[in-house]
């Protein structure tokens, strides 16, 4: 009789265990995501704070390199109180005709950026004015409105008993405040020069005002952010052409990093729309003569840009403009040709 084998009978207990382990599995893998959890925390908080650190850092060199500059390089101009604060003018002279000059939007040097333009026009009596937020002028201010922009160029001019009537010209954005202000005080300005000005349009709008806080652009220029940039890559600042000093360049450079983003600029950036709209049907005096330069001679842009203020001048009895083949900053690259044609246009001829 053979023997035959049995099967071993199952313990009851064989699932319990069975579990117990798939359990502990369970918990042992889960104890393994939190560790990797952890780890990955760690190294985000990790680099976080040596951010946060190099931040703090950068921002303490900054500002110290920063006062060190404004202590060592003496400011050009004149701070002239008015009743918002202090605003910076630069005259070349005070011999000749008065022209006064306004630069164009978030300009961080006005006066050196019409220095090859002011070389030409030696013979005027040249004053650049540098808002709120430009140049060495206080770089906080009330809303940057037409009207407030004009009144407070009003008040540096009286205050400075500049003969009038003057001739007044800007760049680019200016064309708007010099739209405003030769309506406000029509008696002041013998002519107008826009150096590619911008001409308010029907088809702007109001935005939503304001923004009154500086952004970031602000904080790129209080962290060092934008004095490294600028340092490693100077020719994203850089003026083109080669009618600048050094000094000059060097200048600017500084001066692009210190006034960066400020409340001024950035609240008349962010009210732009509003002041074209404020500006909607105004026209230049009759009698008053305008002259314009237009860049890009030529192209599809210059084309819309000249038949625009051809419809803005349809009223100016003596209007001219002019087409010249070069970049927006055409002060930069044009100021012999432009210093002639301001010559020619001013005498009458």
């Amino acid at each position: 009789m053979g023997i035959v084998a049995r099967r071993p009978k199952k313990s009851s207990a064989d699932p319990v265990v069975n579990d117990a382990d798939r359990q502990l599995g369970v918990r042992s893998g889960q104890s393994r995501r939190r560790q990797r959890s952890r780890r990955v925390l760690r190294r985000i908080a990790v680099a976080v704070l040596a951010l946060l650190g190099l931040t703090l850092v950068s921002t303490a060199v900054n500002l110290l390199l920063e006062r060190h500059e404004q202590a060592t390089i003496a400011p050009y101009g004149e701070r002239i109180d008015i009743a918002g604060g202090a605003l910076n003018v630069y005259r070349s002279g005070s011999t000749g005709p008065p022209l006064v000059l306004l630069s164009g939007l978030g300009t961080p040097a006005p006066a050196l950026d019409f220095a090859p333009l002011i070389r030409e026009l030696g013979d005027f009596n040249v004053i650049v004015v540098e808002g709120f937020g430009y140049g060495y002028s206080d770089l906080n201010a009330s809303e940057r409105s037409n009207q407030n922009i004009s009144t407070e160029l009003h008040e540096v001019l009286t205050k400075l008993n500049i003969a009038r009537p003057y001739v007044l010209g800007g760049h680019s954005i200016a064309g708007f405040y010099l739209l405003d202000y030769a309506n406000r005080y029509p008696a002041d300005v013998s002519a107008v020069i826009g150096i590619d000005p911008t001409v308010p349009t029907a088809k702007e709008d109001p935005g939503e005002l304001p923004l009154q806080a500086a952004g970031w652009l602000r904080m790129l220029s209080v962290t060092g952010v934008a004095r490294s940039v600028v340092a490693v890559a100077p020719g994203l600042v850089d003026p083109d052409g080669n009618a600048f000093t050094a000094d000059e360049r060097e200048r600017m450079r500084l001066m692009t990093s210190w006034n960066l983003g400020n409340q001024a600029v950035t609240d008349e950036t962010a009210r732009i729309g509003n002041n074209s709209a404020a500006l909607r049907g105004v026209r230049y005096p009759d009698g008053l003569p305008v002259l314009a330069f237009v860049s890009g001679a030529g192209g599809p842009e210059a084309l819309a840009k000249v038949a625009a203020l051809e419809e803005l001048l349809n009223n100016v009895k003596r209007h001219h403009i002019v087409p010249l083949d070069g970049g927006h900053y055409l002060h930069w690259t044009h100021a012999k040709p432009m210093a002639e044609a301001i010559r020619t246009f001013l005498a009458g001829r």
